[in-house]
């Protein structure tokens, strides 16, 4: 069997936590033998845990791409506004690409990058994570199958938890609009990429409401500091006090810093993002939306994302003409719970769960790139790049509905993105 090469651009959390790991574990089929990464501490501990010359360990992008070319595959999974031109460069210098979502932040990058995908001989992948879980992908066969009959409509619900809304959304890196992209895409593309992949059909309309009604100025508690360490005195009481989240947790610590003993934890508290009280940060993006779709075969969607609740799960409910299906996917707990309306039984299918944050689909995702890039399958990708520009600008043409208040026929927003490029 072959052995893969490749190279990472960007040594954070999704890099270096999600995906790179299936090559220690699967020494036999991927190695990383190059890394472009700014922050030293994280480029360093990825160089150590691959064995990675110094030589091929680079502080960017750009300069590990002036370099002949290193391995057979590039996994690119810097900031989500920092896509496009490393993808360009990679394409340039002859690389397999697996991109972490969102494509792009810009709709008109998207769909040049769709472009890419056709103009390239190369295998060009998105991080569509959940295609790629046994959850998903058993829904899948059970509409194929017929088994509830014709596909009528579907709920679903993207239960982002209140203190991920928090870490992520309100103090982290996605909290803000202009300098990362709208929540339905940095949080849901996902979403709209299964909705889609499910409904099997095009696009046909969609609207969304949403707005971000609780993490703002206003709804400070009285007295409530700028930061959590700043001695608040509602620290015993809110629910999203700092300390509490990350103390101890070295796992969630690592995003904060380098150093995840409880001092440095505590010192990135009192100095950087995390530590910020969520009434007092500059986010703007939604704590909650909903979304409807219709698709070209009549299927619906009622798309839910919310942050206030404890559940950190993906809920979703399938209904078709002779039956339907429940389903949950959590970290401890992934079943599916079918019903035929003939004759009222109840199938209730249980599949592994806490294998990963996607219920397997990290690794799922990794292990089928290799295999295409090992046997060279172009276009055989289950999250193409070239499949994926509609989900994406699903989830722009959401955000748009949202913000003018009013129905976007996908066809003609679509044709709008392409006629500006």
């Amino acid at each position: 069997m072959k052995k893969v090469t490749a190279i990472l651009i960007g040594a954070g959390n999704r890099g270096a936590q999600a995906y790179a790991p299936y090559g220690l574990q699967h020494p036999e089929e991927l190695q990383f033998v190059a890394v472009a990464e700014p922050d030293q501490g994280r480029r360093e501990a990825f160089q150590l845990a691959h064995n990675i010359p110094d030589s091929a360990c680079f502080s960017s992008w750009e300069d590990m791409l002036r370099e002949p070319k290193l391995a057979d595959a590039a996994l690119i999974c810097t900031q989500d506004q920092y896509h496009f031109d490393p993808v360009v460069k990679a394409f340039e210098a002859g690389y397999h690409i697996l991109l972490e979502k969102p494509m792009s932040t810009d709709p008109t990058e998207v769909v040049k990058l769709g472009e890419y995908a056709v103009k390239y001989d190369r295998i060009f992948n998105i991080c569509h994570v959940l295609r790629y879980t046994e959850f998903f992908s058993t829904l899948k066969k059970i509409i194929e199958d017929k088994t509830i009959g014709d596909l009528i409509s579907i709920q679903h619900n993207e239960n982002v938890a209140y203190w991920h809304q928090a870490h992520s959304y309100v103090r982290g890196n996605w909290r803000n609009s202009s300098e990362s992209s709208p929540m339905i895409l940095a949080k849901s593309c996902h979403d709209m990429d299964i909705l889609l992949w499910l409904a099997g059909s095009d696009c046909r309309s969609i609207s969304s409401f949403g707005s971000l009604s609780h993490f703002k100025a206003e709804n400070a508690p009285p007295q409530a500091t700028d930061r959590c360490t700043d001695g608040c005195p509602h620290a015993e009481e809110c629910p999203f006090f700092a300390p509490k989240f990350y103390l101890g947790n070295p796992s969630w610590g690592y995003v904060l810093s380098n150093d995840v003993s409880d001092e440095g934890i505590m010192k990135a508290l009192q100095e950087g993002p995390y530590g910020r009280c969520v009434y007092k940060c500059d986010n703007d993006v939604v704590d909650h939306q909903v979304v409807n779709i219709e698709f070209e075969n009549d299927v619906t969607v009622a798309f839910t994302m919310c942050a206030f609740t404890n559940e950190y799960a993906r809920t979703i409910k399938l209904m078709g003409t002779k039956g339907e299906v429940k389903g949950i996917m959590s970290f401890n707990k992934c079943e599916l719970e079918v019903t035929d309306f003939l004759t009222g039984n109840k199938e209730l299918i249980s599949l592994p769960s806490g294998i990963d944050d996607h219920g397997g689909g990290d690794s799922g995702l990794i292990s089928n790139f290799v295999e295409l890039v090992r046997d060279n399958k172009i276009n055989e990708g289950l999250s193409s790049a070239s499949v994926s520009v509609q989900s994406h600008l699903m989830s722009f043409a959401a955000e748009k509905s949202r913000l003018e208040n009013r129905v976007i026929v996908f066809k003609d927003y679509a044709e709008q993105i392409k006629a500006g490029i």
